[in-house]
Formats: C-alpha cells, structure tokens, sequence
C-alpha cells in the first residue's frame, strides 16, 4: 500500500505543479472546477444520494454555479466574500467534529444537510484558489505555496506520528485514530519551515514574513480540520475511501480534503497581510 500511495504521488505532483505554475488562469479554473465536480460526485454519495440521475443533476447545478460564479470575478467584494464565508464555515466545522454524531442518521434531512455542507466546502474553496491565482504578482506561485503548505503538512504529520506518535495522545480518536497530537506539531513544524523560505524567496521580510508564517500554521490547522471532516462524512457513510480513483490514495476526496479547507484560509490571510 506504501508503495502505490509513493509511487502515484510522485507521478501526480509534477503534473499538478506544472499545471498550477504554467496555465492561464481561464484555463486552471476550468482543470480545477474538473477536479472539484469529481470530488463533488465522491461527496454526494457520502452524502447518501444512492441515485446515479439525482448524483448527476447535482452536478450539472454544481457546474452552472461554477460558470456564474466566474462571471462574477470582476466583482472582488462577492468573491472576498464568499472566502470569508468559506472560513466561517470552517470554524463551525470544528463544533460539528465535537459533536461527531450529529447528522449521522441516514435520513433525508441529514443527506440534504450534508448537500449543504458539500457546498460550503466545494464552492470557497474554488473560489479562493482562483483569486490566488489570479492575483498580481506571482499568483501562480502563491498558489503552488497554498498547496505545497498542504502537502509539507501532511509529509510533517505522517512522519512525525509514525516516529514519535506511537502510545502519543489522540487528536481525535472517534474520527481518525491514528491521527496524533505529535503528528499535529509535525504539520504545523513543516508548514512553518516552508512558509519562512517561500517568504524569503517572494521577498516578504520583517512583521510581513512573520503574519506569513502564523497564516500558515491556521492554513495547515484548516486543513487539519477538512481531513477529519472527510473521515466524519466516511464514517457516518461506512466507507474506507471516497471513491478507488489512485491506486493506494483512495478518491479525489480523499486527496483534496485538506485542500478545501486550506485555501479560504490561505486567500484571506494573503488578502489581510496584502500579499
């Protein structure tokens, strides 16, 4: 399992690189919004929509809020808005993984509630990656940061729980038991290294560099969250994985979680700090 999961990073990395540093900005939102409907076909029958017709509807209303909301770009303040509601959505997940029961129940309202929370998780999260990488100078780059931050965390958190996490405390042992504490501060380590030398090499310097770097430990918090988030959403549907697209890395869920949560996060802050 190691081996594939090793294997199919180091064959999809490179690709999404080239793809976030390379395109236009027209063209990568319309290769992320690709992404995002797979991700969103993957959510519903988390969800619990069993039907592949309504599963199909769903989408077809997710693409048309797509196409509006790109029309919409000349007007910052909704796309800046959006972001914020995206963040505060985040801040409620945390209360809902508190209470990790909640909509648990396969009845109708919890599916169409869990409908709702897919939105607010899809929706900000495209969003957010657009006005990155739309934005002057370097936006490309701050984008590749957003989702390198992700990916050092992940890293930080895997081998930081796997060599000092063993008997360590759980972060959230209902959810995600083998997720540790130790394996948290692996993350935030990371995350922190890689924003101090990404900020040196953007020329971001003094209080700046400093703001830059505690973005990044919320960041790499969020998208803490948006993992538990999708082990949550498994749980209460009994599944292992999202869906069986990579060999060894499950869905496309499974691979974006913790991005939907981190690049609200990430776009407001690099909004507030005027980067």
């Amino acid at each position: 399992m190691l081996r594939q999961r090793v294997i199919t990073a180091l064959l999809l990395a490179p690709l999404a690189i080239l793809l976030i540093l390379l395109l236009p900005t027209s063209v990568f939102a319309c290769l992320l919004g690709a992404a995002f409907l797979a991700a969103a076909w993957e959510w519903s029958r988390l969800a619990g929509v069993q039907s592949r017709v309504a599963r199909t509807a769903l989408l077809g209303f997710v693409l048309l809020l797509f196409l509006a909301l790109w029309t919409m770009r000349t007007t910052p303040w909704l796309w800046q808005a959006l972001i914020g509601v995206g963040v505060a959505w985040w801040l409620l997940v945390c209360v809902w993984l508190r209470h990790f029961a909640f909509a648990a129940a396969p009845t109708p309202e919890n599916r169409n509630l869990k409908l709702l929370a897919g939105a607010l998780v899809v929706f900000p999260a495209w969003v957010a990656a657009l006005s990155i990488h739309g934005s002057e100078p370097h936006g490309h780059v701050w984008t590749f940061l957003a989702m390198l931050l992700v990916w050092a965390a992940d890293t930080g958190a895997y081998f930081a729980g796997s060599l000092f996490g063993k008997g360590k405390r759980k972060l959230a042992p209902q959810i995600s038991p083998g997720k540790t504490w130790i394996g948290v501060y692996g993350a935030f380590t990371s995350g922190a290294l890689v924003a101090a030398v990404a900020g040196w090499l953007l020329k971001v310097h003094d209080l700046r560099l400093l703001g830059l770097i505690v973005v990044t430990i919320v960041t790499v918090a969020s998208s803490i969250v948006g993992d538990l988030l999708e082990s949550l959403m498994k749980r209460h549907a009994n599944v292992k994985d999202s869906g069986a697209l990579f060999p060894g890395h499950g869905g496309l869920l499974d691979r974006l979680d913790s991005v939907f949560a981190a690049l609200p996060v990430f776009a407001l802050g690099k909004l507030l700090l005027g980067l």
